[in-house]
Formats: C-alpha cells, structure tokens, sequence
C-alpha cells in the first residue's frame, strides 16, 4: 500500500490493542491515515496509540456505556468516519459444560452486538454526512471450521458472516461497503500462552507451511478498504494460508526420481 493512501482517511480501529487489531494499526498509520483506536486495556492501548500518534478511548464493548461513550467519541472527533474495522473479538477456549450463561453471552455482546451497534452508528453517521464508507469485519477460520472447546465464539464468528453479507445489501443504495477477513493462526493472538509443540502443530496443518505475519490480514483489510476494491462488497477473505480451504495433511517431500539405467 502507497505510504500516503490513506491520507485524511478517518479510520475507527476496535480491539486495537490485541496482536491483530495493533497490526491493522500500524498499517493505516503508515498509510496516513487519522486513528481512533479503542480497547477494553487501556496501558497497552494507551501506548499503542502514543507510539502512532493516534486518537484513543479504553471501553468495553460489552458495556452499553462503553459502546455508548465510543460513539459519542466518533461523533465527537469527526462527522463521520471513512472506515470501521470491527476487530475486536473475545475468544475463550472452554469445553461446554464448563460456559457460564455469563460468559456466552459477555462473548456475543462483544463479538457480535457491539459490532452491529457500532456498524449501526457509523452507518447512520455516513449516511448523513453523505460518506461512501467502508466497514471490515474481522472474522475466524472457525465460523466456517470450529474446533472443540470453542463453540460460542465459532457461532459468534458465524453470526459475523451473515451479518456482514446481510448489512452489505441493506447498505449498498447509500455506497457503503460491509466486507469481512478471516485472519489466519497468529502466535500471540490468543490470550494463553501457546508451547512451541502447539505453534509446530498448527504451522503444519496450514497448507502455505508457515503461521500468519503482521503484513498479511492487514494488507487484506486495508485493500478492502481502498477504492481498489470499489466493486466489492458482502465479501469474506480468508488470510489463512490455505487453512480453510480443506482438510491437510502435510506430506514428505518426493524422494528424487533413480535414472533409468
């Protein structure tokens, strides 16, 4: 991406302060564009956004204040944003007889509510002010491959999907695009420390053979929220090496054909 693409852009980041969301940051920063990062850790956000010169608020999305006070902020910073990426995600790993009711739903007021209501404000705030913006979802491998021990956040990530084909068609008449990514396996973006013997494990299931860097999910969003993608909208990207594409099993390399003698 040009160093200057998004120069005057007004972009909205959520869940900024997680690997991922630190990541598409970073990107639109070098990229030009004016941030407002938001997340529930205010130390490391905090940080994020003095080392990128960017606005910030610490809330929690799964609060009706919080979601209320991070809007008042958009409106309050701009007339508008350009873009929103709806990063911000819980994710924890629990089998199903040990998921409080409170958690599924705390899990889904985060992954799920506060991206509609957020979507729902910026859409409101562009269409006002006359803003073709742009809105990226990030969703999971696991709304279309879930794994065990993941469930809630799986259907979270689902509900992401449809939601994001669903406002693309409600939207579209305004020149708004909805479009999602599907980061590929990260280490360091989950909140449990990962073993080596794990991080080994998932590398080898990703048919590309390696684990997702900080340029590939971010090149993804940012160019879904360029006017290179103009003509797309209700779209979701995998970055995931292959991962979803199917099952893999990684095979030895061939062993060199004998010469004929």
């Amino acid at each position: 991406m040009p160093e200057n693409a998004f120069a005057g852009t007004r972009v909205v980041v959520t869940g900024a302060a997680g690997i991922f969301g630190t990541w598409i940051a970073e990107a639109f920063a070098a990229a030009g564009a004016d941030l407002l990062l938001t997340d529930a850790r205010e130390e490391p956000l905090a940080e994020l956004a003095g080392r990128l010169g960017a606005r910030h608020l610490a809330a929690d999305l799964a609060d009706p204040e919080g979601l209320a006070a991070l809007g008042d902020a958009v409106a309050g910073t701009w007339e508008a944003p350009d873009v929103l990426v709806n990063n911000a995600g819980l994710y924890p790993r629990t089998p199903l007889a040990a998921t409080e009711p409170a958690a599924v739903r705390r899990i889904l007021d985060v992954n799920v509510v506060a991206l509609f209501e957020l979507s729902r404000r910026a859409v409101d705030a562009m269409v006002a002010a006359g803003v073709p913006g742009r809105i990226v979802n990030i969703s999971s491998g696991a709304a279309v491959r879930p794994g065990a021990g993941g469930s809630v956040y799986a259907a979270s990530k689902a509900a992401v999907e449809t939601l994001t084909r669903s406002l693309a068609l409600e939207v579209a008449r305004h020149g708004i695009r909805v479009n999602a990514v599907q980061p590929g396996f990260a280490p360091g973006s989950e909140v449990s420390a990962l073993t080596e013997d794990h991080v080994r494990a998932m590398r080898d299931r990703i048919p590309l053979g390696r684990t997702s860097g900080p340029h590939d999910a971010p090149a993804a969003v940012l160019w879904l929220a360029s006017d290179d993608a103009s003509f797309v909208t209700g779209a979701t990207l995998a970055v995931d090496g292959g991962r979803t594409a199917g099952d893999y099993t990684p095979r030895p390399p061939a062993a060199p054909a004998r010469e004929a003698r």
